[in-house]
């Protein structure tokens, strides 16, 4: 990612999710159960092959919006966070995967934002990478397993 100046953007938040703490949003107060990013968006449209993007940061902008901050739900409900913006980069760790999620990736989509649907044909320009990583970190963990079980 540059190192411009970015400006801050609205949360989108889900309102029908459950917070900890009445006073607290969602995700600042998230049930003992919950996955990391709960409390914002999933956008239903961008659902391809049981792959879906949720949005931290509002992405619809008539004039384009060209940055923001997501995450994406893999079929088996894993999850990893993204910081995209427009260009034509490769997909870069941002950070390691933890307990929660397999991972922060920065993503580079092909066009500005200025809808859903733009953000629709982004996901799925930028998915067969996020596939391809999430196999990786699976594959990684299957082997420290067999490593650890036959070590035992």
């Amino acid at each position: 990612m540059d190192d411009e100046k970015y400006f801050s953007k609205p949360l989108v938040l889900d309102e029908t999710s459950e917070s900890s703490n009445p006073e607290l949003p969602a995700f600042l107060s998230r049930p003992e159960d919950a996955p990391v990013y709960h409390g914002f968006v999933l956008v239903e449209e961008t659902k391809t092959d049981g792959w879906c993007f949720g949005a931290i940061t509002a992405f619809e902008d008539p004039e384009g919006c060209k940055g923001g901050d997501g995450f994406v739900v893999a079929p088996d409900g894993a999850r990893a966070g993204l910081v995209w913006e427009v260009g034509a980069q490769e997909m870069e760790e941002v950070l390691s995967p933890d307990e929660g999620r397999w991972g922060v990736y920065a993503v580079w989509f092909p066009r500005a934002v200025k809808n859903t649907a733009d953000l629709v044909f982004n996901f799925r320009h930028v998915l067969p990478e996020l596939k391809k990583k999430y196999e990786e970190m699976k594959s990684r963990e299957r082997r420290k397993y067999w490593f650890v079980s036959f070590r035992d």
